[in-house]
């Protein structure tokens, strides 16, 4: 959270992996763009979930990072000391009290469900915005004692570069993430943010990914899609029964809980035929969803799924085909073509 000590402009940034540089240049520039304008002096904690675990190199990186961000924006760096709780109390109150907000407004909207992360980010933003447009004068006063933007934002994310395995994919920060096996052997430039990896080969942009962890315990994440790897399935489809990714490949739980099916009633060879003729279907015909609700009623009736029927269901209509008729001409049309254009231009000459 940003927040203005004198009028109490506020802003908030949802964040997914806690404390770290990246959350915070990419928040603190959301809050500045927003305001349209940056204070003299920045004040933050000591950041010590960003250097907790760092060795001396790291963390003098971080604050280097951090002392050229404010340097951007013009703004002097300034941190509290350490175990002194009431020199940070104009967020922390305010922090709060926000919190408060948001449950309250959950609580009106009864439901604590949203389509993805935007929409909950938006969320936020529109209370954000109703309470800052309630002390929209006390803004407006201190707006005169602040300084203009710059010309544009500095940089939010970290750079790395990764080269894609055999595996169709590359680890980073203990979270493999699959790539189209098209990459494998290829060098990518990644930036890194708080909720997504920006993938770029050269100076081309790829796609983007959302940005994955490692579970509590330790144990590495996975950020796998299947259309990334279903060309090598297609060539190799035993490789299902091993992948340590599995149950993330299936892009929905009617996936799963039918190769599950599968392989209680065929044979290991056959249940891995079967579900990567489905996930290819579902890859080449674009109908996950619709193909999902199929496999869900056979599941629910008890039966295995016949992929011969499902192709021929979400494949396309012959009928609706077009016939596309190719007519060669003859090779003596195109002599005669360049004779007639020879003589035009042999007449042109003499003329």
């Amino acid at each position: 959270m940003t927040r203005l000590a004198y009028s109490g402009f506020a802003h908030a940034h949802v964040i997914l992996g806690g404390e770290s540089f990246v959350a915070l240049a990419e928040g603190l520039q959301n809050a500045l763009w927003s305001l349209g304008a940056a204070p003299l002096d920045h004040r933050t904690d000591s950041l010590s979930a960003a250097f907790r675990n760092l060795d001396a190199a790291a963390e003098d990186d971080l604050t280097r990072r951090y002392e050229v961000l404010c340097a951007h924006y013009g703004m002097r760096p300034t941190r509290n000391n350490p175990g002194i709780a009431h020199e940070n109390g104009a967020i922390e109150g305010a922090h709060a009290h926000l919190k408060a907000a948001v449950r309250d407004a959950l609580l009106i909207r009864a439901s604590t469900d949203f389509a993805d992360l935007g929409a909950y980010r938006a969320f936020v933003d529109e209370l954000l915005a109703r309470r800052n447009a309630r002390i929209a004068k006390r803004i407006d006063s201190e707006r005169p004692f602040l300084q203009a933007l710059p010309g544009n934002r500095t940089s939010d994310h970290e750079q790395l570069t990764m080269r894609v395995t055999s595996t169709s994919g590359f680890t980073l920060r203990k979270v493999f993430y699959s790539v189209p096996s098209r990459l494998i052997g290829h060098r990518l430039r990644v930036h890194l943010f708080d909720d997504r990896l920006d993938l770029f080969i050269g100076g081309t942009f790829l796609m983007t990914l959302p940005r994955g962890r490692a579970t509590p315990d330790g144990r590495h994440g996975k950020v796998v899609d299947y259309h990334h790897l279903i060309h090598s399935l297609r060539r190799k489809p035993m490789a299902l029964l091993g992948l340590v990714y599995r149950d993330q490949l299936f892009p929905r739980e009617a996936f799963r809980r039918t190769f599950d099916r599968l392989r209680e009633g065929l044979t290991d060879k056959a249940a891995c035929k079967t579900m990567v003729g489905l996930l290819a279907l579902a890859h080449d015909r674009a109908c996950e969803a619709d193909l999902a609700t199929a496999l869900s009623d056979d599941l629910a009736a008890g039966r295995l799924p016949d992929l011969a029927a499902l192709q021929a269901r979400f494949g396309p209509d012959p009928v609706a085909v077009p016939v596309v008729e190719v007519r060669l001409s003859r090779l003596a049309d195109y002599d005669s073509l360049v004779d007639t254009v020879m003589g035009e231009a042999a007449m042109g000459e003499a003329a």
